[in-house]
């Protein structure tokens, strides 16, 4: 997964995954925890999560 420039750094992506494998730090990065299955994108309100 990664995170393009939309991304605003609004947290909804890290609030929905299971695994904690989002962190905000001005905008979204990605944790080795991650297992691609896209959840977060279905919940980011600017679409700036591409897999």
């Amino acid at each position: 997964m990664k995170v393009n420039n939309n991304c605003v750094g609004c947290g909804q992506c890290a609030a929905f995954c299971k695994f904690e494998a989002i962190v905000i730090r001005g905008k979204a990065s990605f944790t080795s925890s991650c297992i691609d299955c896209k959840v977060c994108a279905e919940y980011c309100p600017v679409k700036a999560i591409e897999a």
